[in-house]
């Protein structure tokens, strides 16, 4: 099954509610409370927070590229951008969160300046990837989203918007269509559908929106297949 299609101003409008969602999982952290464990391996809530702040100034530099046609990339270079956040996430909690508010009202500032024509012009993701500037606002949104979750507070999969959490599910899948992984069709509840065309066997994996999503981006959903085994592991999303 496919959602409606997303638009632009669905976009803008997820990203605005997922950086909220963002502040308000991060309102009232310590040190301590920075320091403890996220939901991402390896990382604690002080490593989530600082790569939210990054990708939302290494959207800005796509917007100026936009804006002004001078190429300007994401990041100057993977390593760079490892360093940033491990920069970011040794701050004081008050200079962290305050970056994450900062970044974020920026990048939403550079956006609203665009105008229609340069919207559609072209910058380069950190994958490589050409892309109109109109695909930015769904990039950030995936972010601010999916790492509200992560940052292990008070924020679920449930608490996104639905019409988003469709919106991911056609997105991933279509990813993940292109890569090699377990056959899987997924439903939810209330009927809707996705199918992962890997090899072998086809799991059945039936579940609420929420956890699919969760599911289908590396998240732990505790979802089982027809006959109660786990749902099959599924690799790296982006």
């Amino acid at each position: 099954m496919t959602a409606a299609p997303r638009t632009f101003a669905d976009a803008r409008r997820w990203a605005l509610a997922g950086a909220e969602l963002t502040f308000d999982a991060v309102a009232g952290l310590d040190d301590a409370g920075y320091a403890a464990p996220s939901a991402l391996p390896g990382w604690t809530r002080a490593h989530v927070a600082a790569h939210v702040a990054a990708n939302a100034e290494a959207l800005s530099n796509l917007v100026h590229w936009a804006a002004t046609g001078e190429p300007t990339p994401m990041y100057a270079s993977p390593e760079e951008r490892a360093a940033g956040i491990e920069r970011g996430r040794a701050l004081p909690a008050a200079r962290l969160t305050a970056w994450l508010r900062r970044s974020a009202d920026a990048l939403e500032a550079g956006m609203d300046r665009l105008t229609d024509e340069q919207w559609r012009h072209e910058v380069v993701t950190a994958q490589g990837r050409t892309v109109p500037a109109t695909e930015l606002p769904w990039m950030r949104s995936r972010e601010v989203c999916v790492h509200a979750v992560d940052l292990a507070t008070d924020v679920s999969f449930a608490d996104l918007p639905a019409d988003f959490l469709a919106a991911l599910c056609d997105d991933v899948t279509a990813k993940r269509a292109a890569a090699p992984g377990p056959a899987v069709t997924l439903r939810t509840v209330t009927g809707s559908r996705w199918e992962l065309p890997g090899t072998g066997e086809t799991f059945q994996v039936t579940g609420d929106l929420p956890a699919i999503t969760a599911y289908l981006t590396g998240r732990d959903a505790d979802l089982r297949t027809a006959d109660g085994s786990p749902a099959p592991e599924l690799g790296a999303w982006l």
